[in-house]
C-alpha cells in the first residue's frame, strides 16, 4: 500500500489522520506528507522518541511506561490513543520499538509495536522484524503502518 493510497482512502472517508511515532522519528508522516495535497487529510504527527515525550505530548502514563517499558503494545495503545485525543484525527497510528543497532533478550532488536485508534478504540501488534538494519526496520515499520492504515480506513 502506498501513501497515496492511504490518503485517498481518507479522502473518500472524509477521515483526517495523525501519526505518534518513536523509532521511525517522522518517517511515517514523512512519507505522507510528501505527497502534494496530503494536508486535507493528514492532521498532524507526534515525534515522541523519548519516554518524557511520550508522557508530555501524548499523556502516556508513567505507571505504563514502568510496568512494561517503551517497546510494549501497551504504550503503542497509549500513544495512539494519545494522539486521537490530542488531535482533530478520526485514525491515529503509533510505533515503538528498536530499531537497532542492539537490543536485550527481552526487547531484541527489529521488535515494533504498532497501535491503531479510531472513535472504534483501540488496536495493536507486535512484529519481530529482526536485526535486518537500523534503516531497514524503520522502512519496514513505516510500510507496515501504511498498511495498517489502509485497513482501519477500509474498516
Amino acid at each position: 500500500m502506498t501513501a497515496a493510497e492511504v490518503l485517498d482512502l481518507a479522502r473518500a472517508r472524509g477521515v483526517m489522520i495523525a501519526t505518534a511515532e518513536s523509532c521511525t522519528g517522522g518517517l511515517i508522516s514523512g512519507r505522507l506528507t510528501d505527497i502534494a495535497g496530503s494536508s486535507d487529510v493528514v492532521e498532524r504527527g507526534f515525534v515522541t522518541y523519548s519516554n518524557a515525550a511520550k508522557i508530555e505530548m501524548l499523556g502516556i502514563r508513567p505507571e505504563t511506561l514502568e510496568a512494561h517499558g517503551a517497546v510494549s503494545e501497551e504504550i503503542a495503545a497509549e500513544m495512539a490513543q494519545g494522539a486521537l485525543a490530542r488531535s482533530q484525527a478520526g485514525l491515529a497510528v503509533s510505533v515503538t520499538g528498536i530499531a537497532g543497532p542492539g537490543g536485550s533478550e527481552h526487547k531484541p532488536e527489529g521488535r515494533v509495536c504498532f497501535g491503531i485508534a479510531d472513535a472504534w478504540g483501540v488496536r495493536t501488534e507486535t512484529i519481530e522484524f529482526g536485526a535486518i538494519g537500523r534503516a531497514e526496520v524503520r522502512a519496514a515499520t513505516v510500510d507496515h503502518a501504511l498498511r495498517l492504515l489502509t485497513a482501519a480506513l477500509r474498516g
